[in-house]
């Protein structure tokens, strides 16, 4: 485990953290004690880390009540990043949608009110590509979500377009920037920063078979070499930096705790470039 005192500080501009945090498999890989409980996760993953991005949004609607518990069960000085409910992206119910969205936005207003909440990330699939109806909706739901601290992230490919960026940079909407597998069908990973005030980069793993469905694989499990991240610390997360007053980083490839040694180690290179310091 990585002692509590690290420069990946809440007090940075550039925060390292994981895509989630409860996961039962992170004690048999030794990032928990053995025994932790679940609700003790939380405390002993901001030991390590000073954000986390919720992933548990993802799969059902919050509640004010549970989202107003767990920000208060965080250390002082502990943020979040949420993901936008599937309800709104993947599975979305179109006779439903905008009173979905009163439900979330009503779930995230404590954590907003705090100023705890950096982001909401709009996590679109592959198939979302950018047909007109799909940027109709995505233009409508961005509307509708007016007021929170938004970022979006694409994985077609269609949507690496400079008008689709101008039109973020617009509204103020933060382009989430990915690594993940080089598939021709994916959006590319780019270092293209339209919200000054965020940059947002998210660490899948290159699991190709994994994001292609294939047998025996889970997309996100994956551990990073050195000579993967390196050029992350070294080249473009300082670009994007030069362009934005703070920038968040999140590792989602969660399995066998593979997330957070990975995130400890490009808070390590980081560190060596001079772009995350000490308290």
């Amino acid at each position: 485990m990585c002692p509590s005192r690290n420069p990946n500080s809440a007090h940075s501009n550039l925060l390292v953290g994981c895509s989630g945090y409860s996961y039962r498999e992170w004690i048999e890989a030794g990032v928990y004690p053995p025994g932790t409980k679940q609700t003790d996760m939380l405390h002993r993953y901001a030991e390590q880390f000073p954000i986390v991005e919720l992933n548990y949004t993802w799969y059902r609607m919050p509640t004010p009540e549970l989202i107003d518990r767990q920000r208060q069960q965080a250390p002082e000085g502990f943020l979040f990043a949420a993901k936008l409910t599937n309800t709104l992206t993947h599975e979305i119910d179109t006779s439903i949608w905008k009173e979905n969205i009163v439900r979330y936005r009503d779930a995230m207003a404590p954590m907003l009110q705090s100023g705890q909440l950096v982001a909401v990330l709009v996590q679109l699939p592959p198939s979302f590509d950018r047909s007109p109806a799909r940027r109709k909706y995505l233009a409508s739901l961005l509307d509708h979500l007016h007021g929170l601290p938004l970022a979006v992230e694409f994985r077609h490919k269609s949507w690496a377009n400079d008008r689709v960026f101008a039109e973020l940079e617009r509204r103020a909407v933060t382009l989430a920037s990915v690594d993940e597998p080089r598939l021709s069908h994916l959006f590319p990973s780019l270092d293209v920063v339209t919200n000054p005030d965020l940059a947002y980069i998210r660490f899948h793993g290159r699991n190709a078979d994994g994001w292609q469905n294939k047998p025996n694989t889970h997309p996100f499990d994956y551990d990073y070499t050195d000579e993967e991240l390196r050029p992350w610390a070294e080249k473009t997360i300082g670009r994007m930096m030069e362009r934005a007053k703070k920038g968040v980083v999140f590792f989602n490839n969660h399995v066998s705790g593979q997330a957070p040694k990975n995130a400890n180690r490009l808070v390590e290179l980081l560190a060596e470039q001079g772009l995350i310091g000490g308290k």
